[in-house]
């Protein structure tokens, strides 16, 4: 049966290698599919994982209708079996109705990749629709580290090396400098990201003779499980 199934972590836990790793190997079956992003920190029209891996994709935009697209394709004679869609946060709710009707009435495998919540531990209306709607949400088992060495649970944007919680949603960080300053994002606990504690501050703070009430703040970290 085919499924829209939604892989999901916070930013350096893997998906869109995973991604890269799923259109190989279904490829090497002899599938075809189709490979769609948006804003991906390497440009338009490319689907990059921070590993240094990289592949061709359609850049998918506010106004494409994805059901028109992919039904357009197979029309003209193309065969699609998947769809690897990535950063699919970006993606408007409609977007993901419309990946879900390929599903149903195409019987395509839909897998999409992204983040679920923004650097405001906000939703993204394209991760919502996708949790409300895919037939298995999926938290990839790679484990993003806060700087203190804790899981990390939440996106945090820095800008100019100071932690911001306003803003607009969507703003392409790692190298691209905004009209501001550089934007950066990183990933913290949520013990960090509540008190904008970003690596940048603790290193900061340990230089600091004024030091914060509670010391350097560092989460201590769990033993490993017998």
């Amino acid at each position: 049966m085919a499924e829209l199934v939604f892989f999901n972590g916070t930013m350096d836990c893997g998906k869109s290698t995973l991604a890269l790793q799923m259109h190989h190997n279904h490829a090497a079956r002899g599938r075809a599919g189709l490979i769609f992003t948006k804003l991906d920190r390497a440009g338009t029209a490319v689907l990059s994982s921070r590993l240094g891996l990289s592949t061709p994709a359609l850049e998918v935009t506010d106004d494409l209708d994805l059901w028109e697209e992919v039904v357009g394709m197979a029309t003209a004679g193309g065969r699609v079996d998947y769809l690897i869609c990535d950063e699919a946060q970006f993606y408007t709710p409609a977007q993901v109705e419309q990946l879900a009707r390929l599903v149903d009435e195409m019987g395509l495998d839909v897998f999409a990749f992204g983040i679920t919540a923004d650097f405001r531990a906000t939703l993204f209306p394209g991760s919502q629709r996708l949790i409300e709607l895919s037939d298995r949400v999926q938290e990839l088992q790679v484990e993003a580290l806060c700087w203190c060495g804790r899981r990390a649970t939440h996106n945090a944007r820095v800008l100019n090396g100071v932690m911001v919680v306003e803003g607009e949603q969507v703003v392409v960080g790692d190298t691209s400098p905004a009209a501001s300053g550089l934007v950066e994002y990183e990933v913290l606990c949520r013990r960090h990201h509540m008190r904008r504690m970003t690596s940048h501050a603790a290193r900061a703070a340990a230089l600091s003779p004024d030091m914060l009430p509670f010391g350097l703040d560092i989460c201590p970290v769990p033993p490993p499980a017998m």
